[in-house]
């Protein structure tokens, strides 16, 4: 690849996990001119050497970008593109990296950049946000979906592929209304369901808080994404709302069924109900992050005795596996194992899987 130099506009979780990869690839053989209403990220992100040139506002200096990705919130989207208009290379692909993709394609198709715009999506997020959780495998091994319009060159479509399976990420071409329905089907519609089931057990839960504290294992594991960016959700669900009230009606239909099926005493519905699902999910491909990051997680048998959670957590950190999270499982309804670890990457959990099956300790997964 010869040198290539690099626009982002916002450097939030997305944006400034791209431009960390992309760094990590290319080293010296990219420049990264960034902007960002956050002059600490910009700071950081200079100070750490992922961006080079860091812009107090969108300007003249992204007109010799061969790529600009719009990594703003997505309202910020129409004023961004008006402005950045009349200093796009003639080279330039730009791109964005929302969820949804119907409005951006309007604001292209109003503002006469068909020609070079290629929406894209990774496929891979986080319950956290900002450029500091930001990081460089994140896209990695992930769905990257793009949207070209129809008057974007293919070479250019080509290009950016090959950009992002050089980043290790796994482009898959979509077009835009079929990205809406896919991602509001799984992505959109589950944080939804997420967020009602957190508001569900709050409002059903007694003045003890029963059902907070004994919250564990599948409840949590299935209403983790309700910690989310609540403005990004709340604008996603505005801007794809049409999809996700489709599916959403879907949803409550199908629900209404299960109830009705539960109420008859229908013991050979409700089985079907639970197999078919769990044939369903266990034929998934769990190489992809997807838009819902999957967890690492092991589950370690070990006695009620004084330091026993620092011994295993000192035979981890002597082989240098890295945990992101430890805890005792107090709710083990769902569970087997008294002992949650999690993990940041799956090789650290297979590591972490010998090394302690090593020592004689039992260990479960899902």
């Amino acid at each position: 690849m010869t040198h290539t130099t690099f626009g982002f506009i916002g450097l939030g979780l997305i944006g400034g996990s791209i431009a960390k990869s992309i760094k990590r690839v290319f080293h010296t053989d990219a420049t990264i001119i960034a902007y960002d209403l956050n002059a600490t990220t910009l700071s950081t992100a200079r100070e750490e050497g992922v961006i080079d040139v860091s812009c107090s506002s969108i300007d003249r200096t992204f007109s010799n970008c061969d790529f600009i990705f719009l990594c703003a919130p997505v309202h910020f989207n129409d004023e961004n593109l008006i402005t950045l208009q009349p200093m796009l290379a003639d080279n330039c692909i730009l791109t964005d990296v929302g969820s949804v993709k119907t409005d951006i394609h309007k604001h292209i198709k109003d503002l006469s950049l068909e020609h070079c715009f290629i929406g894209g999506h990774p496929m891979a997020g986080s319950e956290k946000t900002g450029y500091e959780n930001s990081s460089d495998r994140l896209i990695e091994n992930a769905y990257y979906i793009l949207t070209p319009t129809a008057q974007v060159p293919d070479a250019c479509v080509k290009r950016y592929q090959a950009l992002i399976e050089v980043l290790g990420a796994i482009p898959l071409i979509l077009d835009y209304e079929t990205h809406d329905y896919v991602t509001a089907a799984i992505s959109h519609v589950p944080h939804i369901i997420a967020a009602s089931l957190v508001n569900l057990v709050q409002i059903s839960d007694n003045a003890d808080g029963i059902m907070k504290m004994i919250a564990a294992g599948g409840f949590k594991d299935i209403t983790r994404i309700a910690s989310s960016s609540a403005a990004m959700w709340q604008q996603i669900s505005l801007i794809n709302g049409t999809h996700i009230q489709k599916l959403l009606g879907d949803y409550i239909s199908y629900l209404t069924h299960v109830q009705q099926h539960i109420q008859a005493q229908d013991s050979s519905a409700l089985y079907e109900l639970f197999d078919s699902a769990r044939t369903y999910r266990d034929s998934f491909v769990e190489a992809s992050p997807g838009p819902i990051k999957r967890i690492y997680s092991i589950y370690v048998d070990i006695p009620d005795e004084t330091g026993g959670i620092a011994t295993i957590a000192t035979i981890l950190a002597s082989h240098q596996i890295s945990i992101r999270n430890i805890g005792i499982i107090h709710n083990r309804e769902l569970e087997s194992g008294a002992l949650r670890i999690d993990f940041y990457e799956e090789n650290d959990m297979q590591q972490a899987i010998i090394t302690l099956q090593k020592h004689n300790y039992k260990i479960s997964q899902k």
